[in-house]
């Protein structure tokens, strides 16, 4: 293989590596605001209710 066949091999998973390093250091960053928080607990109790009510049927 060329030289700049393996430059390229390289680059490659240097770019995997250090995307997978960045992903790895953000990981714990995703914070959820409070609003958003409620509004899916109360998306996720409406759906429950609606569950049982056609369970009921």
């Amino acid at each position: 293989m060329p030289w700049y066949g393996w430059l390229f091999m390289a680059l490659a998973f240097g770019s995997v590596l250090g995307s997978l390093l960045l992903l790895r250091d953000n990981a714990g960053s995703n914070r959820v605001s409070p609003e958003t928080l409620a509004k899916v607990k109360a998306r996720e109790a409406q759906l429950k209710a609606e569950e049982a009510e056609e369970e009921k049927r």
